[in-house]
């Protein structure tokens, strides 16, 4: 099957920003405040709110959508504490607040990321963004980028009510973008989540190995690798024969 791209669908977090600088050195920056206030080790610290935040993403389940994400990181914060030793609930709440403050302030996109952008509708393209993140926050963070008005469609895990893989928010964003899921390209950081929903929906998947990363025995097989958002236009089809 001849597949002719209409269509662009990115992921967000790591994709079109940094987001792991971004979180870590929020993090860095709370936890530097606290030890500095209560005599603690403040990389310890970072290292247990990093572990209880990719603990919660890595099972994010629909579960999570009944509850508000500043709550959750409040609850983070606190797990982390007491993690080394301090229970203080008043600290965790600090903690959740400051650590907001500060992932607003570092919010960067990649280079060239709305250059990319633009240039891919000048072409023609639809666009569309999906994202594993609650609209509580996330909705903000795109405009902080000013992503807004660079998509024709975006699609937040709790605003939709699926979660990446599940194939249906791919196939959501195909069916509102008005094109066919095998004339769409998902360009992702992440096989489990972005390559294995994009494969399942039908789509053509660009993985962004952001982070060096060896595609597992048995993990989803993308049809590009490119190291870096810069690479992906380039990584882009025409028209490809498709099994």
């Amino acid at each position: 099957m001849k597949a002719t791209v209409k269509a662009v669908i990115f992921d967000l977090d790591d994709t079109l920003h940094d987001d792991t600088l971004t979180y870590r050195r929020a993090a860095d920056a709370v936890a530097a405040a606290v030890g500095a206030d209560r005599g603690i080790d403040p990389k310890a610290l970072t290292a247990a709110y990093i572990a209880e935040a990719d603990a919660f993403w890595q099972t994010l389940s629909p579960v999570a959508f009944t509850q508000s994400l500043s709550g959750l990181r409040k609850r983070m914060w606190g797990a982390a504490l007491a993690s080394l030793g301090l229970h203080d609930d008043d600290l965790a709440a600090f903690c959740a607040t400051e650590y907001d403050r500060y992932r607003r302030e570092f919010l960067v996109l990649w280079p060239g990321a709305l250059e990319l952008l633009a240039r891919l509708r000048a072409r023609g393209l639809k666009l569309a963004m999906i994202t594993n993140g609650m609209a509580e926050t996330h909705r903000e963070k795109i405009a902080i980028l000013a992503l807004e008005d660079a998509f024709d469609e975006i699609f937040i895990a709790d605003e939709v009510g699926l979660i990446k893989p599940d194939p249906r928010i791919f196939a959501l964003a195909a069916e509102r973008l008005g094109v066919a899921p095998a004339d769409c390209v998902m360009v992702g950081d992440r096989l489990d989540r972005d390559v294995r929903g994009g494969n399942d929906a039908g789509m053509y998947t660009v993985w962004m190995n952001v982070r060096g990363e060896t595609i597992p025995p048995d993990g989803p097989e993308p049809d590009v690798t490119v190291l870096e958002l810069a690479g992906v236009e380039g990584a882009l089809p025409d028209a490809r024969n498709r099994a």
